[in-house]
């Protein structure tokens, strides 16, 4: 069946109608006329809703799908619902499952479980054996068998010898190494932002220093291993250098900010991302002990938070990111210290954004979300035009909702039961049109 979106503003700075308000006609999943008032005769799905937006389809750079192995607490199909009703329409898998997506035979499993998904699943593959941070996978098979890109995940890696090497194996395969900085010596047995608060609660503290001191080590790595012939010439106001070779995953502090901002002024190819939570909490929301909020990396102080609404205005950072981790009740139901690591995000990115947005212009939001993280995959452009495949995600930024119920078969989450603004209408992908209604 054709799919009529009726009176939309398209958000996409690559599209001749960016700005305008039009009618898409969709076809056997290609956009096959866009303009205004059109006139179908067929039998057609429309699409309605008031103050109606769309854009290419939304792309996420960073979640934990735990299947195989941990399917209590989430599996495929339930994380790729609860990345439609958040708006996407791709997104990457982190490689932390068990057995850990380091060999093809994983890694096909995956591709195969999300076959007739409403989402894209594209898997990062782990860059040493089980994430352990000792042996390297055998990723040049991995690439050529579809992983999109090459991280131990939640493991930080831990040996600059290591990183080094990775940087120069994935050079002659355009290859991307993503990697979440942290010292894992500065941060054993922490709990939270290291501050006054951290102080005030009783808890131990998780430095920003140790997250600081990785993005400055990878970084003289990557220039180690470019050369001066490697380097491009400069950003302009912090613009995205790419295709990036090296890309930090969840930067949380000012200084990780800034020196990724000299990073790329210099020519440095790095890209980074921040999780959609980092931009609404400070560590002062741990004053209530909720499980719900303990997150790794941890909520920083004020400036920090500051610092990131910053890099994201003059394009130091490049994308915004769930970092959706979940996790059953067994493991958040306990005292603060005792409790996992982690939060849902998949249904509340956009909304979080939104909600809480420090004047960051709508189009340089959606940027984050779709041009920006699909050169960063280097997957192809999604353009909204005719004759383009349509992919799609339909919103309200004015809209109002209640965030009463989850897709996800986890329920960490600090959002359940607000209201939040940022409403998903749904998606069009693969030919389908699926509501998040």
């Amino acid at each position: 069946m054709k799919t009529l979106i009726r009176s939309a503003r398209v958000v996409d700075t690559a599209s001749s109608f960016d700005g305008q308000i039009v009618d898409i006609l969709v076809d056997n999943g290609l956009i096959s006329q866009i303009g205004i008032n059109l006139d179908v005769s067929d039998r057609v799905r429309e699409i309605e809703a008031d103050n109606l937006h769309v854009s290419p389809g939304w792309v996420d750079l960073r979640v934990s799908a735990q299947d195989p192995g941990y399917e209590h607490k989430e599996e495929l199909t339930s994380v790729c619902l609860a990345a439609a009703a958040g708006g996407f329409t791709d997104i990457a898998v982190l490689p932390n499952t068990q057995p850990v997506v380091d060999a093809k035979g994983t890694l096909g499993y995956v591709r195969r479980m999300a076959e007739g998904q409403p989402v894209s699943v594209h898997v990062i593959a782990a860059v040493t054996k089980k994430g352990e941070g000792e042996d390297f996978t055998e990723m040049l098979d991995l690439h050529h068998a579809g992983a999109v890109a090459f991280s131990d995940g939640t493991h930080p890696l831990q040996n600059p010898d290591l990183l080094l090497k990775t940087l120069q194996y994935l050079q002659p395969i355009n290859g991307l190494l993503m990697n979440r900085p942290e010292e894992a010596l500065l941060t054993r047995f922490g709990q939270m932002h290291e501050g006054v608060q951290s102080t005030l609660l009783g808890l131990k503290g998780i430095p920003a220093l140790a997250e600081e001191l990785i993005v400055e080590r990878d970084l003289r790595l990557l220039e180690y291993v470019i050369g001066a012939e490697g380097m491009g010439h400069g950003a302009s106001g912090g613009e995205v250098i790419l295709p990036s070779a090296l890309h930090f995953s969840t930067i949380s502090s000012a200084r990780s900010v800034e020196l990724i901002r000299q990073a790329k002024k210099q020519g440095m190819p790095v890209s980074c991302d921040v999780a959609a939570h980092q931009l609404v909490f400070d560590d002062s929301a741990l004053a209530s002990f909720d499980t719900n909020l303990k997150v790794s990396p941890p909520f920083r102080s004020p400036d920090d938070v500051a610092a990131l609404w910053a890099g994201l205005a003059d394009d130091t950072i490049d994308a915004i990111v769930s970092d959706h981790m979940p996790q059953d009740a067994e493991s958040k139901n306990l005292e603060f210290d005792q409790a996992e690591f982690g939060m849902i995000g998949l249904e509340t990115v956009f909304a979080a954004a939104i909600t809480y947005n420090r004047e960051l212009p709508l189009a340089q939001l959606i940027q984050k979300l779709t041009r920006n993280p699909r050169q960063i995959l280097r997957l192809p452009a999604a353009l909204i035009a005719e004759g383009k495949p349509a992919c799609l995600t339909l919103f309200d930024p004015a809209g109002t909702w209640l965030y009463e119920r989850t897709r996800s078969k986890s329920k960490n989450s600090p959002f359940l039961g607000q209201t939040l603004t940022g409403r998903v209408i749904g998606t069009v992908h693969h030919g389908q049109f699926n509501s998040a209604l």
